[in-house]
């Protein structure tokens, strides 16, 4: 790491590097992690987890389900003629205004009265792909043949290509996945008779993303109840209810499984005894009764949904899974959780612990691109096999439907996929019968402008706490709490309606991807060998005396209190090797405090979207990776007189190591006022500079290029190794100040005559206009009657490269096939001069027309 700045990297410009910078390419990292998850495992998962449907044509019994799907690289369609090379590439959908998308193809199995027919292959179309993704064609090319392709040598994708335009699927800041959180809101008192405003609550999260939100209400009698929901539908069960349909124990055991710790409760035992009498009130006595009730309760609104073949027993198996801790297979996991979270509400309600803040950093995660993309496309899949039952059951006259008869009507069948997602991430919204487990339905996607260096790199790094929060009027969402020191910008927020909403993770923070599932399947037997006792296993050790471990939220064990801290440090130490527990891995202990504080545990996560960041651990005299909820209970120095021996345990990298990028190109923020360093960030987004270099191949709509720019006489040395000077903004000036004179101005400087004419701060808007024609037989060609226009335009009806055009003048001209006629087009706007003229076309079949652009400056 460079420790001064200089100016030699000056003398290098235009030398093509041997390797990619790694600090921007940190940058679409996260994003790209997230979409090659999905392409590897995400998308197998999502299949598997599809319900498969049926239908009944006569007597019979058909049933559809999709084995297996696969998104191909971005190719031309086959059947195409003088196709030399199928290869698309990203450089041609900015050009052409196209999406930048691979085919997905999907397996579909059959079956006949449970006769297992051959299998079929369906292709549903095109859909996005990430830019430097896996199937992408960038995402093995060095910096050289990046720039043989068109592209940057520092591109970092990351982003989708939609008619060409770049876009970034926003990462919102979610609820921490799998963990029990003690809120207190309000608005839960509407909910039901009775209700309080206390809960806990819990964001589940399957393998494949697939979020549900579970909270155990308290009441005022002293029960619980808990609430679930399906389609954005919420249920509210007596808790006894769900245990009972879990596990098939006696009262006496989930009497003493709950109290179990907390025998001197006597509030919580009275309460737990009355909602035992309770269901038995309502003659439900035992695991039969449970389900039995459960099933025939929901039998009915889950109708439409579920084969007509289903008995009680299976919509309450369907309910459970679905609905109920979804992040738990085994009902016996998901009993012990609903323990934990029972014992945890009644701690909370006896003021034993302290209620949690769900808009602390500590308690949040981030919502990911390719996990968002993979919900949309599952939604859509299941969707889409509801829409094949439908015209199924209508197409088919007969009970008989031989392979290729099933051939034909899915290659009939249409396939709203591709429009579906490429809408999806064109407007950034979404229209989910489920919800997704989201608060916002708009807003999701964002357009990555490239107004200058600084404003592209922001929008990699940007999180938002979501639109839900932007018209409350409280200000809990967007406070700077200590806990998201390292993590959050301090700086970086801007001002206004957004201020403390937008924000931006610091320079070093990191965003985990999915953890080795061979290292997580070991790690239990690692935290036995370690002190752990197993659930399965004897516990001598009275349970007051000992932490619940949970990992991703299961339920491990326990831990005795005198041996947690020493278990914890040798964990640590294994996480900082690597090779037998993940170096992701999320170590919180939380301590037994003397007054109230959390409610106590030894919490290990270790899934995908955390935040960590690195720090140095001083025992092992290595780089950690922290979290935000393992931070709060460490003691971290920043340099190392600040080091208390037997208590600081880690050292912060860098004394900078807390801000942006923006914010760590700020010269001398320590010596500016605090607002002062936040209007930076935002004025550096906004100035004029150098957005692109292949301005050749470029088509944005509206661009700005400084045209005279310098490299910055004073800077930091961040400045440097994000090799801004590469994309140089700005303009250095010599400004002289003349105080109390009659020339007070605010706001505004008077320049040197000179200067202006040499060029100082010459710039130029760049723009381009596509025009489409609206048929396959209508052409572009010169009017030859028009005298006009022939004195303006070429023989094929476009404008000369470098032409001078002014209002009213003729722009182009084409031959309409509807009306048959020559029309010419006049332009309208300020004076400008043509760049460039490109013809464009469309590698569709059913291509409807072709498109010319025209970039131009004015």
């Amino acid at each position: 790491m460079a420790k001064k700045t200089s100016l030699k990297n000056l003398t290098c410009m235009g030398v093509i590097p041997d390797s990619q910078n790694q600090l921007l390419a940190s940058l679409g990292k996260p994003h790209i992690d997230s979409f090659n998850w999905m392409l590897d495992e995400g998308l197998d998962l999502a299949v598997a987890d599809l319900r498969p449907v049926e239908a009944i044509v006569g007597d019979r019994t058909f049933k559809f389900w999709i084995s297996s799907a696969e998104i191909r690289p971005p190719a031309v369609p086959p059947g195409q003629m003088g196709i030399r090379h199928p290869e698309i590439w990203p450089t041609e959908c900015r050009q052409r205004a196209a999406t930048y998308g691979g085919r997905l193809t999907i397996q579909i199995e059959w079956e006949v009265d449970g006769v297992r027919k051959v299998g079929l292959q369906k292709d549903l179309g095109a859909i996005p792909v990430m830019v430097k993704s896996d199937i992408c064609h960038l995402a093995k090319l060095d910096p050289s043949q990046l720039i043989e392709r068109q592209e940057h040598t520092d591109e970092w994708g990351g982003y989708f290509i939609i008619k060409g335009h770049e876009k970034l699927v926003r990462m919102l800041l979610m609820t921490r996945r799998n963990y029990p959180i003690a809120v207190q809101r309000s608005s839960w008192k509407s909910r039901g008779r009775g209700f309080t405003d206390v809960g806990v609550l819990i964001r589940s999260v399957k393998l494949d993303q697939t979020a549900s939100n579970n909270v155990l209400h308290f009441v005022n009698d002293g029960s619980v109840r808990m609430m679930f929901s399906f389609m954005k539908s919420m249920f509210y069960a007596p808790l006894i209810l769900i245990i009972k349909s879990l596990v098939n124990i006696s009262d006496e055991a989930i009497f003493k499984k709950i109290l179990d710790g907390y025998e001197d409760d006597l509030y919580m035992k009275s309460c737990v005894l009355n909602m035992l009498r309770a269901l038995h009130y309502e003659n439900i006595h035992s695991q039969v009764d449970a389900r039995k009730f459960l099933g025939e309760t929901f039998k009915s609104k889950l109708a439409w949904l579920l084969p007509t073949s289903c008995t009680v027993d299976d919509v309450c198996h369907f309910v459970l899974k679905n609905s109920i801790l979804i992040h738990l297979d085994d009902y016996e996991d998901k009993w012990h959780c609903l323990v934990f979270m029972i014992q945890k509400l009644y701690c909370a309600v006896g003021n034993k612990s302290m209620i949690e803040n769900v808009d602390g950093v500590m308690m949040q995660e981030l919502l990911m691109g390719g996990h968002l993309y993979l919900q949309v496309l599952k939604e859509k899949l299941q969707m889409w096999m509801g829409v094949a039952k439908r015209e199924f059951v209508r197409a088919s006259n007969t009970a008989e439907m031989t392979h290729s008869q099933m051939s034909i009507f899915l290659k009939k069948l249409q396939a709203p996929l591709e429009s579906g997602m490429e809408n999806f991430l064109s407007t950034g919204s979404i229209r989910s019968p489920s919800g997704l487990g989201l608060l916002q339905e708009t807003g999701l996607v964002i357009i990555a402008e490239n107004i200058n260096r600084m404003r592209y790199m922001s929008h990699f790094k940007a999180v938002h706490r979501g639109s839900f929060f932007q018209d409350m009027r409280t200000t809990e969402a967007r406070q700077l709490l200590p806990d998201a020191w390292g993590f959050i910008c301090p700086v970086h927020t801007p001002d206004g309606a957004p201020c403390g909403l937008l924000n931006h993770l610091s320079k070093d923070c990191q965003v985990t991807k999915t953890a080795d599932p061979q290292l997580l399947a070991k790690l239990p037997a690692m935290l036995a060998s370690l002190g752990m006792i197993p659930l399965n296993e004897p516990n001598i050790l009275s349970k007051d005396k000992c932490f619940t471990v949970m990992l991703d939220g299961r339920v491990l064990g326990k831990v005795p209190q005198r041996s947690a801290g020493r278990l914890v440090d040798k964990l640590r130490m294994l996480k900082i090797e690597g090779l037998k527990v993940p170096k992701t891995l999320e170590i919180v202990l939380v301590p037994l405090s003397k007054t109230k504080g959390q409610h106590p545990g030894l919490f290990l996560f270790a899934g995908p979207a955390r935040m960590m960041r690195p720090v140095m651990n001083l025992a092992a005299k290595k780089v950690e990776l922290i979290g935000t909820f393992e931070q709060v209970y460490m003691d971290i120095c920043i340099t190392q007189k600040e080091a208390h021996p037997g208590i600081t345990t880690h050292q912060e990298l860098s004394k900078t190591s807390f801000m942006s990028n923006l914010a760590s190109m700020i010269p001398m923020p320590d010596c500016n006022q605090s607002p002062r360093n936040m209007y930076q960030c935002q004025m550096g987004k906004q100035t004029m500079g150098t957005p692109w270099h292949n301005w050749l191949v470029n088509s944005d709509t509206k661009l700005y290029r400084l045209q005279t720019p310098s490299t910055p006489l004073f800077r930091p040395v961040h400045y440097d190794m994000l090799k801004m000077d590469d994309y140089a903004m700005g303009t250095n000036a010599i400004v002289a100040v003349i105080s109390y004179t009659g020339y007070d101005m605010e706001d505004a400087m008077i320049i040197n005559k000179s200067s202006l004419e040499r060029g100082f701060a010459y710039g130029s808007v760049v723009k381009s206009e596509v025009v489409t024609l609206n048929s396959v037989h209508s052409y572009f060609a010169l009017d030859n009657t028009d005298i006009q226009a022939a004195k303006y335009l070429q023989e094929d009806g476009l404008p000369h490269p470098g032409q001078k055009v002014t209002e009213d003048q003729p722009f182009y001209s084409y031959f309409d096939h509807e009306s048959g006629k020559f029309l010419t087009k006049k332009y309208h706007g300020e004076d400008m001069v043509i760049d460039q003229v490109k013809l464009c076309g469309n590698v569709a079949v059913r291509s409807a027309a072709g498109n010319c652009e025209i970039p131009y400056d004015w």
